[in-house]
């Protein structure tokens, strides 16, 4: 090799090494851009996810007072109407061998009592869920039919799995709001609520026999597209079948793997 080849071999295996070293850093910029951004919209799902989480306890806590409201006004209420009533009877009569009378207004206030202490129940939503979002809603379900507003039924198949709890909050606020809907605007005289787990999901559905309405045409602001977001959120599927004088279904399919209790 000839003395004047060498810078010039010098400089183009600087210029090589230049190039790669510049492709590297242009590279190595990119992926810390790319990570980084992942790790930002990490923690803006997070964020989001977190938000959710407390909107819907609020959510469950306000609709369980209006609950609690509504069963102090029209059913606690009309049982202590009916006991004094029947005071009134027994002062009349003063009567002392009349234990008949005593004893349906002991049943009465007795079963004033129990009515009482489901209504301080119901009124934290997250004591609810310490038992699981079926336990809830079950709690629901009973309540509505026995406050003859609607006959609500649950029925459960499969093996019962573990879900993380803050997806439950998520599911039982989704299931509250359908349920809710249901009242006021099916006018229907039903309401199922069907729970099947399998190995890898568990599939929800709530079904009304009312009146429906037009998938095509619902208003956006009934909480459907509110519980789609919802169901989402914890990697869910929401579907809505719905036709006139028909009825409607709502289906939750949760993915098991995806919230699991560790």
């Amino acid at each position: 090799m000839e003395q004047k080849e060498i810078p010039l071999l010098i400089i183009s295996f600087s210029i090589v090494l230049l190039t790669l070293l510049g492709t590297l850093l242009v590279f190595f910029l990119y992926f810390q851009k790319k990570k980084s951004k992942f790790l930002m919209d990490k923690m803006e799902a997070e964020l989001f996810f977190n938000s959710e989480l407390a909107k819907s306890r609020i959510e469950i806590k306000e609709q369980t007072l209006s609950n609690i409201s509504r069963e102090l006004h029209d059913n606690i209420g009309q049982i202590l109407s009916v006991a004094v009533m029947q005071l009134n009877l027994m002062v009349a009569k003063i009567d002392t061998d009349d234990k008949h009378e005593l004893d349906e207004v002991r049943k009465l206030v007795s079963k004033s009592l129990d009515e009482i202490r489901m209504v301080a129940k119901l009124i934290n939503g997250d004591v609810e869920l310490q038992s699981g979002f079926i336990d809830a809603v079950t709690e629901d379900l009973n309540r509505i039919t026995k406050l003859k507003i609607i006959n609500g039924n649950l029925n459960i198949s499969g093996q019962i799995q573990p879900i993380d709890p803050q997806h439950e909050v998520i599911i039982y606020r989704i299931l509250q709001e359908a349920i809710s809907n249901a009242l006021k605007y099916s006018h229907s005289k039903t309401i199922d609520v069907d729970i099947c787990f399998d190995a890898k999901e568990c599939i929800i559905e709530v079904t009304d026999s009312g009146i429906g309405f037009n998938n095509a045409t619902v208003a956006k602001g009934s909480g459907l597209a509110n519980m789609n977001t919802r169901a989402r959120l914890i990697g869910a599927a929401f579907l809505v079948s719905s036709r006139p004088n028909e009825g409607t279904k709502l289906k939750i399919v949760y993915p098991l793997e995806k919230g699991r209790k560790e």
